[in-house]
C-alpha cells in the first residue's frame, strides 16, 4: 500500500528526539555559512551567488538526464540579477525559462505558493507542450490519459513498478490541502517543512512531467525562508545528484511505508548538511579569485587575457591551447600565443606537463605580493 492510501494521509509524524541533533547540526552550518558570506561583502556574494544559482539549475536538471550548458544558464542568471559575467553564448529562450524558475522560487520566497505560480514553472520547463516527442498536459495538473502516474524503470516488459501516485481526480483536492498548509504561517521548524514539504509534493505527482524539477525548486524556495535570505549559497540539488542511488532509495521506502516519515526526514537533514559543507568548495574558489584579481590589480592586461583568465576561474570546459584561445577570442593563433606568452612572464599562466605541439597551460594561483 502506497502512503497517500493509508488512512490519515496526509498527517505526517516523526519521532523529533530522533532527529534533533541533526536538525540542530545544520541550523549551525546554516547560520555560520550566512555568517561567512555576509563578511565577504557584496561584490565577492555576488560571485558566489552566481556559482551556486547556476549549479543548482544544472544539477537540478541533470538529476533527470538532461544537460544544461553552463555558460548560457550563467549568462541568463547574471542578465536577470544585474551580475556581471561575460559570455560568448546567447541563452536559449529554454535556459531563461528554467533560470526565471528557479529565480522566482529563490527570489521571491515571501511570496505565497500558488496554483497560477506552480503552472508558470511547468509552462516555462515545457514551453512547446511536449516532453521530448510526446505531447503533454502543461500549467495544467495531470490527466490519467492511458493509466496511472507511475515511476518505473527497466526495459519494455520488464518494467519495475517504483511508486504510483495518486489518480488525476484526486489533484484539485490534493494539491489544495498541500498549498494551504504551505503557505500557513505555522510553528514547525522551516528547516523540517522543506523536508516534508519534499516528499508530499514528489508523492502527489501533480504534473505528467517536471515533478522533480518542481520539487526542487519548492525546496528551495522553502530552504530560503529557512535561510531569511535571497541569496543562495549551497546547492541541494547538487547534493541530491551525488547522492541520487540513496534518495530513491529513500523516496521509494517512504512512499511505500507508514506515515512515519522518521527515516525520510533524517535523510533530508543529511543530504542538507553535505550541500553545506560542499559550499565551502565555491567559498574557496570565490575567495582565491578575489585574491587573484586583488594581486594583479596594478597587472597590465588587454581584453582578451582579462576574459580567459576569468573563465579559467568560472569552470573552463576541457585544456586551454593556443588554439582554444585563439577560437574563444576570435583572434589569430599568433595572436593568441603573444597573449599566453605575455602571461607566463607575468606569472599568471604556466605550461602543463607534456609540451610539444599540444601544449596546454594553467592558471598560477599563488604568487608573492
Amino acid at each position: 500500500m502506497y502512503i497517500h492510501l493509508r488512512k490519515g494521509w496526509p498527517k505526517f509524524k516523526w519521532d523529533y528526539e530522533q532527529i534533533a541533533p541533526l536538525l540542530s547540526e545544520v541550523s549551525n552550518l546554516q547560520g555560520r555559512l550566512l555568517g561567512q558570506m555576509e563578511n565577504l561583502g557584496f561584490k565577492l556574494q555576488d560571485e558566489a551567488v552566481l556559482e551556486t544559482v547556476a549549479l543548482e539549475i544544472i544539477k537540478n536538471h541533470e538529476i533527470e538526464g538532461e544537460l544544461l550548458n553552463n555558460s548560457q544558464v550563467k549568462s541568463s542568471i547574471a542578465r536577470k540579477l544585474g551580475l556581471d559575467f561575460e559570455s560568448d553564448v546567447e541563452p536559449s529562450r529554454y535556459v531563461d525559462g528554467v533560470v526565471e524558475m528557479m529565480l522566482d522560487a529563490t527570489q521571491n520566497y515571501k511570496q505565497p505558493l500558488s496554483a497560477d505560480r506552480l503552472f508558470g514553472w511547468h509552462g516555462a520547463l515545457f514551453p512547446t507542450g511536449r516532453s521530448g516527442m510526446h505531447k503533454i498536459t502543461v500549467a495544467d495538473w495531470r490527466k490519467e490519459g492511458l493509466g496511472p502516474m507511475q515511476v518505473v524503470s527497466g526495459a519494455m516488459e520488464k518494467e519495475r513498478v517504483h511508486f504510483e501516485a495518486p489518480s488525476s481526480e484526486r489533484m484539485e483536492e490534493e494539491m489544495k490541502a498541500f498549498l494551504d498548509w504551505f503557505n500557513a504561517e505555522m510553528e514547525l521548524n522551516s528547516i523540517l517543512k522543506a523536508a516534508i514539504a519534499h516528499l508530499w509534493f514528489i508523492t502527489i505527482h501533480p504534473f505528467d512531467d517536471g515533478n522533480g524539477r518542481i520539487t526542487r525548486a519548492i525546496t528551495d524556495l522553502q530552504l530560503a525562508r529557512s535561510d531569511r535570505n535571497n541569496r543562495r549559497f549551497y546547492s541541494m540539488s547538487a547534493q541530491i545528484l551525488l547522492e541520487r542511488k540513496g534518495y530513491y532509495q529513500i523516496l521509494e521506502k517512504t512512499q511505500k511505508g507508514f506515515l512515519d516519515i522518521t527515516d525520510w526526514i533524517g535523510w533530508f537533514l543529511t543530504c542538507l548538511k553535505n550541500a553545506i559543507v560542499a559550499s565551502e568548495r565555491i567559498l574557496k574558489n570565490t575567495l582565491v579569485k578575489a585574491s587573484f584579481w586583488e594581486i594583479h590589480r596594478h597587472t597590465q592586461l588587454n581584453t582578451r587575457q582579462q576574459k580567459m583568465i576569468n573563465k579559467l576561474f568560472d569552470g573552463f570546459e576541457g585544456k586551454l591551447f593556443t588554439a582554444k584561445w585563439a577560437k574563444m577570442c576570435k583572434c589569430s593563433k599568433d595572436t593568441a600565443l603573444r597573449d599566453i606568452q605575455d602571461l607566463q612572464q607575468k606569472g599568471i599562466l604556466q605550461k602543463e606537463e607534456g609540451g610539444g605541439r599540444n601544449t596546454a597551460y594553467a592558471l598560477i594561483l599563488s604568487k608573492e605580493r
